[in-house]
C-alpha cells in the first residue's frame, strides 16, 4: 500500500480529486496518510478532517526563521512516513533538505504544459495570466518529479487543454482544472502505486500495465 503525504495551501481541490479516486476504486493500492498545509485556514485541511484523514499545519509565521521552518516540515514529512509526497497546489519552496530526504518520491501539479509558462513566479493565476498574454492556443497541466530546481523535474504526465476566445485567467483556470489536474494528478499516483514509472535521467517510462 502505497502511503501518501499531500502537501496544500489553498482549497484542496486537487486533495479532493485524490480522496475521490481513492473512495471510487480508480486509485488502487494507495492511501493518504497526512495533509499537510502552510496555511491554518486552507479549506484543503477541512476536507482532510472530513475524509478522516490526519491534517497538520506548518506555517513559517509560526517560526523565527525559514531554516526552523525548513526543519519542521521535513519532520512534519518524516513522521507520516509516506512513500510518496504529493504537492497538490502547495506554495511553498521545497527545501533541499526534504528533497534529499525524499528523492525520487516527490510529485508536483503544475497548470501548464511545462517547459512553458513555468519555474519562478509562476504560480496560481499568474500562470494563467501569462498563457493569456502569450496568445498561446493550447494550455493544460503537468505532473512532474521534484528536483532541486523549479517545475524543472522529470515529466510523468500531461494533458493539453483548449483556450477558448473571450478566457479569462479565472475561467482558464478552472477548465484547466477540470479537465487536466483532476484527471492527471489521480493517475500518476496510480501509476506509481502499481510501480509503472521509472525515472530515467530527466525523463521518465511509463511502463506497461502488468496482466
Amino acid at each position: 500500500m502505497l502511503k501518501l503525504a499531500v502537501c496544500v495551501s489553498g482549497g484542496g481541490t486537487n486533495l479532493q480529486a485524490i480522496i475521490d479516486r481513492i473512495g471510487d476504486g480508480t486509485i488502487q493500492g494507495a492511501r493518504i496518510v497526512r495533509v499537510i498545509s502552510n496555511n491554518p485556514r486552507a479549506y484543503a485541511l477541512e476536507r482532510a478532517k472530513q475524509a478522516g484523514i490526519e491534517g497538520v499545519c506548518v506555517s513559517p509565521r509560526q517560526f523565527e526563521t525559514r531554516d526552523l521552518f525548513n526543519q519542521a516540515l521535513l519532520e512534519a514529512l518524516q513522521a507520516a512516513e509516506p512513500d510518496l509526497i504529493v504537492l497538490a497546489g502547495f506554495l511553498v519552496a521545497i527545501p533541499p533538505a526534504v528533497i534529499e530526504a525524499f528523492r525520487g518520491r516527490i510529485i508536483n501539479i503544475h497548470p501548464a504544459l511545462i517547459p512553458s509558462f513555468c519555474g519562478k513566479g509562476y504560480y496560481g493565476l499568474k500562470v494563467h495570466e501569462r498563457a493569456l498574454e502569450r496568445g498561446v492556443k493550447v494550455s493544460g497541466a503537468t505532473v512532474h518529479f521534484v528536483d532541486e530546481g523549479l517545475d524543472s523535474g522529470p515529466i510523468i504526465l500531461q494533458k493539453a487543454v483548449e483556450i477558448l476566445d473571450g478566457d479569462t485567467a479565472e475561467v482558464l483556470q478552472k477548465r484547466i482544472m477540470e479537465q487536466a489536474e483532476w484527471i492527471i494528478l489521480p493517475q500518476a499516483i496510480s501509476l506509481i502505486a502499481q510501480g509503472r514509472v521509472v525515472i530515467e535521467g530527466r525523463t521518465t517510462r511509463i511502463l506497461p500495465e502488468r496482466r
